[in-house]
C-alpha cells in the first residue's frame, strides 16, 4: 500500500459536511482500489467466474447501478424506467474494464456531488426505499450507499486476484 487508506489521510474531502465525511471517503477508497483491481483485467478476465462465483465485471457494474439507485432513494425520487433497465442488465458480460471503471468512477462522482448538496440538517429525513418503500432515512440510504460500494469493491479485488492467480500473474 503506497498510502494509507482516505479515512487515515487525514483529509477532508471539499464540501461535505462532518456527517458525510465517512461516506465520501468509503466511495474515494472504493475507486481507487476499483481502478487497481482491475485494470489490466482483459474483458474475458473480468467476466470469469472462477468457481461459479459473480464476476468482478458483475461487480463493478452492480456497485455503480446501486449506488445510482440508493442516491435516487436518498434525493427521495423514484427509479426510473432506464435505472430498472440496468439493474436487469447488470450481470450481462461483454464491457470492458475501462468502460465500467468509467461508469463507475463517474457514479461515484455524482454521488460525491450529491452528499455536497445535502445539508446535514436533511440527514434524518424518512426516506422509503424499493416498490415496498421500506423506511430508511437519507443517512441510512447514504451510509448504505458507502457500506455497500465497499463491500462489492471488495470482492472485486479478490475475484481479480483469484482471476489472475488462475491465469499465472
Amino acid at each position: 500500500m503506497s498510502q494509507p487508506e482516505f479515512w487515515m489521510r487525514g483529509v477532508r474531502v471539499d464540501g461535505i459536511g462532518d456527517a458525510l465525511q465517512p461516506v465520501a471517503h468509503a466511495l474515494l477508497q472504493a475507486m481507487e482500489d476499483l481502478e487497481a483491481a482491475a485494470s489490466g483485467l482483459s474483458t474475458e478476465e473480468l467476466w470469469a467466474r472462477p468457481g461459479g462465483a459473480a464476476a468482478a465485471g458483475f461487480h463493478i457494474r452492480h456497485l455503480a447501478g446501486s449506488l445510482d439507485r440508493l442516491t435516487t432513494y436518498a434525493r427521495g425520487e423514484p427509479l426510473t424506467d432506464a435505472q430498472l433497465a440496468f439493474l436487469r442488465a447488470e450481470q450481462e458480460p461483454g464491457a470492458s474494464a475501462g468502460e465500467l471503471l468509467a461508469h463507475a468512477r463517474a457514479t461515484i462522482d455524482r454521488a460525491l456531488d450529491q452528499l455536497r448538496a445535502t445539508p446535514d440538517a436533511s440527514l434524518d429525513e424518512p426516506r422509503g426505499v424499493g416498490r415496498k418503500q421500506l423506511p430508511s432515512s437519507v443517512r441510512g440510504l447514504l451510509y448504505h450507499a458507502g457500506e455497500h460500494t465497499s463491500r462489492h469493491t471488495g470482492q472485486v479485488v479478490t475475484t481479480a486476484k483469484i482471476v489472475r492467480g488462475l491465469a499465472g500473474g
